[in-house]
């Protein structure tokens, strides 16, 4: 399974990849904003996006809007991983239909969880 990271800090993509090879994934693609995540996604077979909120030039809600809007990667899981922890900001992200939400800071135990409740219920 290839993963697509998606986050404007260098920082912050290596801390979630880290933790995805922790819990057993190994393939992984970074992107640094939206519009970098779709060329890759144009590029390459991409299985599970994780995504943060906000970045530059398009910031994951919409990115996640064109993804669900695209024919061939309409039905991509989709993970925002973000700071935004307001419950108007959960609502705007489940809306725009991301599978799921995960909060700043995370462990790499509740990233698996959330991997496996989506990978069960899509």
């Amino acid at each position: 399974m290839t993963f697509l990271v998606v986050d404007d800090s260098p920082t912050m993509r290596r801390i979630v990849c880290n933790a995805l090879r922790e819990i057993g994934y190994t393939d992984v693609v970074e992107a640094s904003d939206g519009a970098d995540a779709l060329e890759k996604l144009e590029q390459g077979s991409i299985d599970f996006v994780i995504t943060d909120w906000n970045m530059p030039n398009m910031n994951g809600l919409e990115l996640t809007k064109a993804i669900r809007s695209h024919a061939r990667f309409g039905n991509l899981p989709i993970l925002m991983v973000t700071t935004r922890g307001m419950k108007e900001d959960v609502i705007a992200a489940m809306q725009a239909r991301v599978n799921n939400y995960i909060v700043k800071p995370f462990t790499p135990e509740v990233l698996r969880e959330k991997i496996n409740l989506i990978l069960k219920t899509s």
